[in-house]
């Protein structure tokens, strides 16, 4: 927009206008790390504009500030917090897919490597939403531009994007070695959220768990207590439960891991339908799932 104001009202940048930045630097659904209690990078586009800019965010955000040397700085310093988290939760999932052909569980493997103290507690899952899933991209693509080709990043986010159609089909082998027919079989996906305890939607990756298993043939039905139905079906075209209504399910996935599922009765649903189980978030009992 720079550019645009020089040339249409005659104004000069960092000469009659300037121009302070702060990335985005919050947690959707974390009500412990609240936007006033995270450190705040800030910046501006002159070192005297960046002193303005982060004396007034000292004012609001308890936690305190960090002043950027610049700009670009500030928003690298964006796109590298989630780049590094969209790298190991990829390092997580990869691990999974390995420990899912030795028949090992994932989540005791990484409860006993979380003894030691300087193990990183990442677990597998999808990632999605409008900052982890896409950042990446932004480095990558600005990597490219300058002639180098980011290898690590761009494995991370294949590995990543690739878990929705691995959850898919490891359900479709439970289900045969469940001896249950494939098409037509009816599934509850509970969650279509980016992550627990959250409302939005915005490149949730759990949409693509649906695609799958309907490609597959199966009834797929959505239920989450978070996500907004008009938004769900003005962005995706599906249509979400109102509410659990008792049907039998031949497979259940717990893609999301919101707290309201605490209280579902699993094992009568189990018990009631011959249900498979399929937990992606390590959420339930070991006696429930599958």
């Amino acid at each position: 927009c720079v550019p645009v104001l020089e040339k249409n009202s005659g104004l000069k940048f960092n000469k009659d206008f300037y121009a302070g930045y702060s990335p985005e630097r919050i947690n959707p659904g974390d009500k412990e790390h609240t936007v006033e209690k995270i450190i705040k990078v800030t910046s501006g586009s002159t070192p005297e504009i960046g002193l303005k800019v982060d004396s007034l965010y000292k004012s609001v955000i308890t936690a305190g500030t960090h002043l950027a040397p610049t700009i670009k700085v500030a928003e690298a310093s964006k796109v590298i917090e989630n780049s590094q988290r969209d790298i190991n939760i990829a390092f997580v999932n990869e691990l999974a897919k390995i420990f899912n052909l030795m028949d090992i569980n994932t989540h005791d493997v990484l409860e006993a490597a979380g003894t030691k103290w300087n193990f990183l507690p990442f677990k597998p899952g999808l990632v999605g939403g409008h900052c982890i899933g896409v950042d990446p991209y932004y480095l990558a693509h600005k990597a490219t531009l300058l002639g180098h080709s980011p290898q690590v990043i761009l494995s991370g986010r294949k590995v990543n994007d690739a878990m929705s159609a691995f959850i898919g089909q490891k359900l479709i082998r439970l289900l045969e070695k469940a001896s249950k027919s494939i098409k037509g079989a009816k599934v509850l996906l509970l969650g279509v959220t980016f992550k627990e305890n959250c409302p939005d939607i915005r490149n949730t990756r759990v949409i693509d768990i649906y695609i799958e298993l309907n490609q597959f043939g199966l009834n797929v039905d959505i239920y989450d207590p978070w996500a907004s139905a008009e938004e769900v079906k003005h962005e995706y075209s599906i249509d979400i439960l109102d509410n659990l209504n008792g049907s039998n399910y031949q497979a259940i996935i717990i893609a999301v891991a919101h707290n309201e599922f605490k209280t579902i009765n699993f094992k009568a649903i189990k018990v009631a339908g011959n249900s498979v189980v399929f937990d992606t978030k390590g959420f339930l009992d070991r006696e429930v799932v599958d």
